[in-house]
């Protein structure tokens, strides 16, 4: 009896020592995985700045996303590219997973195989472009561009602008001799008498005018739309489409900003790009920035475009514009 006591004693003890040694082991097994979770590398979003004065720009030195991505366990990467043909070489190498395009290089990239969607309309574009002349030019009328010089950035907002200008009044791009040169470079070839014309966007219409050094041949009044469409990287767009809406609804928070701080921006801009802030104050102005989905006259302008590009050679391949367009994720932000 005394042995059978003692041996239940010692199986107690042995079975309370097993069970201590087990509640360690998961304890520990617990803080590791809870380590292991803490030293996760975060999610790095990687945001393209397409051409400097726009909310991009603005939400990048506010550090807006920054802060929100931290709910998500993700960080910002931010590069900058003076127009859409070079970004789309970076969007190419997957260096690229949200950004803003103008019509000529969504089409070109998209024609080119290239893997984005659009995910929202932020402007119609009607006030986007315009041919500028200097002050003095001979040139009065879209007519006159027979024959002259011209700059532009082949692929992009502008370049498409011109072959709708052009076929509007009977001329083509072989009427004319492109000069390709991107907006800081067209800049000084136009001022100084390099080009005699420049298929320009703001803030430089804005400005050369203003200054009075040049005069609009063809600006908003010609009623051509040129669509500008925020873009995400399709497979980051399917694998953070959490990241994707809290982006957007960031941006809507900017518009609501910049509606409310026009000064702000304004002086924001103003010595980087050595700009008067009256002139950029105007050019804010005339944005409409909004955040919408990809409307149905959008896409029906950008298939439009299509077609004129494909006919002047430029697009590889035609393409169904509405098969890029997502409009799920600026869905989920609601009203």
């Amino acid at each position: 009896m005394v042995l059978m006591k003692s041996s239940h004693f010692k199986f107690m003890i042995v079975l309370l020592f097993m069970l201590t040694l087990l509640i360690f082991a998961t304890g520990c097994s617990s803080k590791a995985s809870e380590a292991g979770e803490g030293e996760k590398e975060p999610i790095v979003v990687q945001l393209a700045i397409n051409g400097g004065t726009n909310l991009f720009t603005v939400i990048k030195e506010k550090g807006w996303l920054e802060e929100s991505f931290k709910a998500h366990h993700a960080t910002v990467k931010w590069s900058e590219f003076q127009s859409g043909p070079p970004l789309l070489e970076s969007l190419a190498a997957d260096r690229v997973d949200i950004s803003l395009l103008g019509d000529g290089a969504a089409l070109q990239g998209q024609s080119a195989g290239l893997p984005f969607v659009n995910i929202g309309l932020i402007s119609n574009g009607t006030r986007l472009n315009a041919i500028l002349v200097p002050a003095n030019s001979p040139v009065q009328r879209v007519e006159d561009l027979k024959g002259r010089r011209i700059a532009l950035a082949k692929g992009t907002t502008s370049h498409v602008y011109l072959l709708k200008v052009l076929a509007k009044y009977g001329l083509s791009e072989q009427d004319l001799e492109i000069v390709n040169l991107q907006f800081t470079d067209a800049l000084p070839a136009f001022t100084t008498g390099k080009v005699d014309a420049w298929v320009a966007i703001d803030p430089f219409t804005t400005q050369l005018t203003r200054q009075k050094t040049a005069a609009i041949v063809a600006g908003p009044e010609q009623g051509i739309l040129a669509p500008v469409a925020l873009i995400a990287r399709t497979d980051f767009a399917k694998e953070h489409p959490e990241l994707v809406t809290e982006f957007l609804r960031v941006y809507k928070e900017a518009i609501v900003w910049q509606n409310e701080h026009l000064d702000e921006m304004a002086q924001m801009f103003a010595d980087e790009k050595k700009i008067p802030v009256e002139i950029l104050k105007e050019v804010f102005s005339n944005q409409n920035a909004e955040l919408t989905p990809i409307t149905r006259d959008a896409i029906a302008t950008q298939q439009a475009s299509v077609e004129i590009l494909e006919a002047s050679g430029f697009l590889k391949q035609p393409i169904q514009y509405e098969k890029y367009v997502d409009n799920s994720y600026i869905e989920r932000l609601g009203p």
